[in-house]
């Protein structure tokens, strides 16, 4: 791919359709990162007081509710956006590896809760499903992230805490909700086979990325 350097959210937005996914931070595939596409004035920074900016993190918000894109922890357990031109392919192959869950299991429990109520931040989740003793965070966790990688679950906004002038602060929260629930069912059935949306997905990544090795592509997109 070759060198972009992004300098605004609406930039982002336009990457991300142009080229259909795009992880968030490392991806394993050098350059391949919102992270490491962005011009550094819109990377992390500390201020000498112990504040911080971080242009890019703000900007996921806006990319989910204003760009058409889809957000969540889908690559190598780790987040990114994919356009919802590939959503269908996308959800139609990771469906296959990891289908509804078993009635009856945690990821039922998890997933029925969030169905039942529309949308939920982590932490609202977390508590209506019980997980509110000494290190139970992690672990759900651990269990929200395999629905997402399973494109079950995807993030709808983010939500921050507001202080007492009113001005939002912190590293915010997910908003969580299923696809069909933000984007209807239709966006998340897909007319050919598992193995054809594979096959379409691989091949265009490899052409958007000749250097990659065929093990970083399958480890990007299984």
């Amino acid at each position: 791919m070759e060198k972009i350097e992004i300098h605004t959210c609406a930039q982002l937005i336009e990457l991300i359709q142009q080229i259909g996914f795009l992880p968030l931070l490392d991806s394993g595939i050098e350059g391949f990162s919102a992270e490491e596409l962005v011009d550094e004035e819109c990377r992390y920074v500390v201020f000498p007081d112990g504040g911080w900016d971080w242009p890019l993190w703000k900007w996921k918000g806006p990319v989910v509710t204003e760009g058409n894109c889809v957000y969540g922890k889908f690559f190598d357990k780790k987040a990114g956006f994919i356009s919802k031109a590939w959503w269908a392919d996308f959800c139609n192959y990771r469906r296959s590896k990891n289908p509804v869950p078993e009635e009856g299991t945690i990821e039922d429990a998890i997933l029925t809760t969030l169905q039942e109520n529309g949308s939920l931040i982590t932490r609202e989740l977390r508590a209506a499903c019980g997980f509110t003793g000494t290190k139970m965070r992690s672990k759900f966790d651990g269990y929200v992230t395999r629905l997402q990688m399973g494109c079950h679950i995807v993030t709808e906004d983010f939500v921050y805490p507001r202080d007492k002038h009113n001005r939002e602060y912190g590293w915010g929260w997910s908003l969580l909700t299923t696809p069909e629930e933000l984007y209807g069912h239709e966006a998340c059935t897909c007319p050919r086979s598992p193995e054809e949306s594979y096959e379409r997905m691989f091949a265009h990544v490899k052409n958007l990325l000749p250097e990659a090795t065929d093990k970083q592509i399958r480890r990007l997109l299984s």
